[in-house]
């Protein structure tokens, strides 16, 4: 039988694994993570006009998927951010951070036969990405393709990648 010191410590045990685990993730997706939020211009339908009834469209969280790529010249980040217009970005580079802010507006389409589609906005929303090197903001370059925007950030001193031997004892 087993007795109830054994399972508060096994239940103990669990919920740390549990916890650290949500920490790590939590960590290592903080730069992912972006909050989409709701303003004026968003034009979101009314709470009556939408039937899903988990849909809360002012408590809206998303990844977008970004990288860094480096080489001895540039920097290079890209951000997914499908189905925006490039005018709907604006970039700003802040010291050793770039800062990304964009807004996805609602587009509502009508009613058709037995389908009704509602497309649902996600609001405004504010992306910083470390930038790994100084970098020369008055030559950066953006561009955005197939939902994808690239940035293209020229270092201040190009730099060779550090290779380092390691012995192994």
């Amino acid at each position: 039988m087993i007795k109830i010191d054994e399972l508060r410590e096994g239940f103990g045990s669990f919920w740390g694994s549990v916890s650290e685990g949500w920490d790590r993730m939590r960590h290592t997706a903080a730069g992912a993570l972006t909050r989409f939020k709701p303003n004026e211009e968003t034009r979101l339908p009314e709470r009556a006009q939408i039937d899903d009834p988990l849909h809360f469209p002012g408590q809206s969280w998303s990844m977008l998927g970004s990288d860094v790529y480096e080489d001895e010249q540039r920097l290079v980040v890209r951000i997914e951010a499908p189905g925006m217009e490039k005018d709907n970005f604006a970039i700003e580079i802040s010291g050793d951070t770039l800062v990304v802010r964009g807004e996805k507006r609602f587009e509502h389409e009508e009613t058709q036969g037995r389908w009704r589609v509602l497309q649902c906005a996600y609001g405004s929303f504010q992306r910083t990405v470390p930038l790994p090197a100084s970098v020369r903001s008055d030559e950066a370059k953006a561009s955005y393709r197939n939902g994808v925007l690239k940035v293209e950030l020229h270092k201040v001193q190009p730099s060779q990648p550090a290779s380092v031997n390691i012995k192994v004892d």
